[in-house]
């Protein structure tokens, strides 16, 4: 017997069938403020909870099997890195490595659930606002899937991931303003065209998705980590790993949920000020070389503040400076090179190692490749300048 899905209100606990129109609660969106996060944020939630860690976390999602596009997404490994557990005095550090998704990023999860009901219901396009990573993940997903894909991305965005969702075949158009702007409109292209919208909360399933991370981090772990560092812009990977572990807890599985540390960059910090203050206030314009996190209004955040008050999670926020001397540190002593947003999360880790118990599990999400942004990693390194015209030249 299958597993029955359905879409519940995080706020008013309105129930709703999963179908490709459905984006949002149809009440709680009236009240929507502007410059706000997104009111009525939605989340899959099943009939019963069955599910077997042995078996691939797709097993668990509310897009059948059949339907998600033929590429490899998940899976990624759990790396136990011995020089830098040494220097950080963490013999339980691990570090979760989506650099290795198809597309280089964690984003694949969330792209490959949306395609997937975008086959089901044999919807041709879709649309999506990012920064970059949403961008080129769904461009790739959508080629294995067979869809046309529309991206609005400030015109700001690394070359490298608008080159990567060119080279997909997807249709890529520069917006003049900031990523909330492109958000903004990218809903306004979806409600003119009917195709289906993949931004990031706006789409409950890009959280049902992510959630698929934690399902692979209690089987690699056979267990629950003490602690997990992940990096906050929107918050949806912070509300996909709370996903995953309660969909455990729903399964009999564990009774434990990890700490969560949601690190923001000091320049970008919505999510954080709203922890610290209660609330969120006005938008303020957001400033990092950080550009997967760089998010004036976290369309997630009511959502993701009401996660970590109730799991008793946390929220910091680290410099430039530290997300560069972070980023070194993990490539120079794991060999993992992440991009900047991604080494935030260790950045964070840094910040707090000292409070930290030595016998700690402890896993830092990894979200993206080093790869997709070297314009800003070349900020954090010394370039050689000349070239040697032979060898006793650098003896």
């Amino acid at each position: 017997m299958s597993m029955e899905w359905h879409y519940i209100c995080t706020e008013c606990g309105r129930t709703y069938e999963i179908r490709p129109e459905i984006m949002i609660c149809t009440h709680c969106c009236r009240h929507q403020e502007p410059g706000k996060p997104l009111r009525g944020i939605l989340e899959a939630l099943a009939d019963r909870w069955d599910y077997d860690p042995d078996q691939p976390p797709t097993k668990f999602l509310p897009v059948e099997s059949r339907h998600l596009p033929p590429i490899p997404v998940g899976d990624t490994p759990l790396w136990a890195p011995p020089r830098l557990r040494r220097r950080l005095q963490l013999p339980g550090l691990f570090l979760k490595d989506d650099t290795r998704q198809p597309t280089g990023s964690l984003k694949d999860r969330a792209s490959l659930l949306v395609a997937g009901l975008a086959r089901r219901h044999a919807i041709g396009e879709v649309v999506v606002a990012s920064t970059g990573n949403a961008a080129s993940s769904m461009a790739g997903i959508g080629a294995a899937a067979g869809l046309t894909v529309t991206i609005l991305v400030p015109e700001t965005a690394p070359p490298a991931k608008i080159v990567q969702a060119l080279q997909y075949g997807a249709r890529v158009h520069l917006v003049a303003g900031t990523y909330d702007q492109a958000y903004d409109m990218s809903l306004d292209y979806s409600r003119r065209t009917n195709a289906l919208n993949r931004n990031t909360a706006y789409n409950p399933l890009t959280i049902e998705g992510k959630k698929t991370v934690a399902l692979e981090i209690f089987r690699q772990l056979n267990g629950v980590p003490d602690t997990v560092f992940l990096s906050a812009g929107d918050a949806v990977i912070l509300a996909g790993v709370y996903k995953g572990f309660a969909d455990l807890q729903r399964c009999g599985l564990t009774q434990s949920m990890p700490h969560v540390v949601a690190v923001q960059a000091a320049g970008s910090s919505a999510l954080y000020r709203a922890w610290q203050q209660g609330g969120f206030g006005a938008a303020q314009s957001a400033r990092t070389l950080a550009d997967s996190i760089a998010v004036e209004i976290p369309r997630n955040g009511y959502y993701a503040l009401q996660l970590l008050h109730r799991h008793r999670g946390e929220c910091l926020t680290v410099s430039d400076d530290e997300i560069l001397a972070a980023q070194h540190i993990l490539a120079a002593e794991s060999g993992l090179f992440a991009e900047p947003s991604a080494a935030a999360a260790l950045a964070g880790l840094l910040r707090c190692r000292d409070r930290l118990p030595a016998d700690q599990r402890v896993v830092v999400l990894i979200t993206g490749s080093g790869l997709k942004d070297i314009a800003a990693a070349r900020k954090g390194i010394t370039m050689p300048t000349g070239a040697i015209q032979r060898v006793e030249d650098i003896l």
